[in-house]
């Protein structure tokens, strides 16, 4: 709320038709309101009025004789509408004009406080973020599948939120609305996942930062920018929100005007999320391959650290049944295992024990009747699988989780030798 306390005009662009009269403008408002408002001397009417469908001005005054005409676009933001006719409503009166207000962009008619395309974008701008935080918690989930499922919602929030706003009179009929909607969901998504591997468990704070806190303030939607300081007026050209807002209004309101820059900057969070998401693999297969030189066994690719939301349930590491048929949207296991004796046979009843990379333990469970064992929402990092039985001789193993598949790890018990006892 800091940056929305007190909205004031900073740097407003106005056409003013007469250059004479131009002048008399910008050094009374300097006076008055110093750096509030940027006025443009322009011709005639015809060009003022140019100027704010043009979308170089957000409003435009002419006057002629003791008439004056203010025109105004209520798709540049109600705040900013309302601050224009205010002043230059107060300007006609001490210049003994009557004020007619010209709506030269109107909203639709279901969107009354030209505030409801901001919550349509909130939506696409939000959505990728949640969906990321829940994906990473798809431990068995593979990086490229994640990546299909992130483009799967995107596309499915871009269209079924476009239809609503469109069946709700919030926008108008403009499909290409959809494609830039989709753009927005990937670059917040990508940028998002390609993160995780840097920050770790700060990605939260990280990925609220960049596209609530510092997007929502800069964007332009729910207060014009022009309006809010100056800290945030200088990252809305930047932030992705702002953009999509600025290329919604031009694709909707003002002819498909000034697309350029909102899509070169969306393209370049596209850029940055896909360097992000190769360097991070980049970095992981580092590990495994340092891992692997440790160890000296191969060891499987590592995609993602495991990583914490306090919004969402962390799963906690648990046994599970071998011999379960997984169905869609269940948690298959992680590790599974058999364990035998050196004739093959099953040796139940096994203590399993799963230890972190740390030295703590996970979890315990024992071998079936079949001698197999099974584990899930373990930690994407190495873990010490501990077996004990009285009957047979313990066993260790050492072996580095990753994302996206299940790991084997059988054993061979040797029987203990019992010692006899003597008098």
């Amino acid at each position: 709320m800091l940056p929305f306390h007190s909205p004031s005009p900073h740097d407003v662009k106005v056409a003013v038709s007469d250059p004479v009269v131009a002048a008399q403008l910008s050094a009374g408002l300097d006076q008055q309101a110093p750096g509030s408002f940027d006025i443009i001397p322009v011709k005639d009417a015809d060009a003022a009025k140019h100027k704010v469908t043009g979308r170089d001005a957000v409003a435009a005054y002419s006057v002629e004789g003791n008439k004056a005409v203010l025109y105004v676009a209520k798709a540049d933001g109600t705040y900013l509408e309302q601050a224009a006719t205010t002043t230059f409503t107060g300007i006609a009166k001490q210049g003994g004009q009557k004020l007619s207000i010209v709506e030269v962009a109107p909203t639709a008619k279901g969107d009354v406080t030209g505030t409801g395309l901001f919550y349509m974008a909130m939506v696409w701008n939000i959505v990728p973020y949640i969906s990321v935080m829940m994906l990473m918690r798809a431990v068995t989930v593979s990086r490229r599948v994640k990546l299909l499922t992130l483009a799967g919602i995107g596309a499915f929030t871009s269209v079924v939120g476009y239809l609503v706003g469109l069946s709700m009179d919030i926008v108008p009929n403009q499909p290409l609305a959809v494609l830039y909607a989709f753009m927005i969901t990937q670059a917040v998504a990508w940028v998002t996942y390609g993160l995780v591997p840097f920050v770790r468990q700060f990605i939260p704070g990280v990925a609220i930062g960049l596209f609530v806190l510092l997007s929502i303030p800069s964007s332009g939607g729910a207060i014009p920018y022009q309006l809010v300081p100056g800290f945030f007026r200088a990252l809305h050209p930047v932030m992705p929100l702002g953009n999509l807002i600025d290329a919604l209004h031009g694709i909707f309101y003002f002819g498909r005007q000034d697309l350029l820059r909102p899509t070169l900057v969306l393209c370049a969070w596209l850029v940055a999320g896909a360097a992000l998401i190769g360097a991070g693999f980049v970095l992981e297969r580092r590990k495994a391959a340092q891992a692997e030189a440790v160890d000296g066994a191969p060891v499987e690719e590592r995609l993602e650290e495991p990583i914490e939301d306090p919004t969402i349930e962390t799963p906690q590491p648990h046994a599970t049944s071998p011999g379960h048929r997984w169905r869609l949207g269940e948690q298959p296991p992680m590790l599974v295992g058999t364990v035998r004796t050196p004739e093959g046979a099953p040796v139940p009843q096994v203590g399993v024990t799963i230890l972190g990379p740390t030295g703590h333990q996970l979890l315990r469970t024992v071998t079936d009747h079949e001698g197999r064992y099974a584990a899930t929402a373990l930690p994407q990092d190495f873990v010490t699988v501990l077996l004990l039985s009285n009957d047979h001789t313990p066993a260790v193993a050492r072996l580095l989780l990753a994302d996206g598949r299940t790991f084997r790890q059988d054993f061979v018990l040797d029987h203990r030798a019992h010692r006899p006892v003597h008098a």
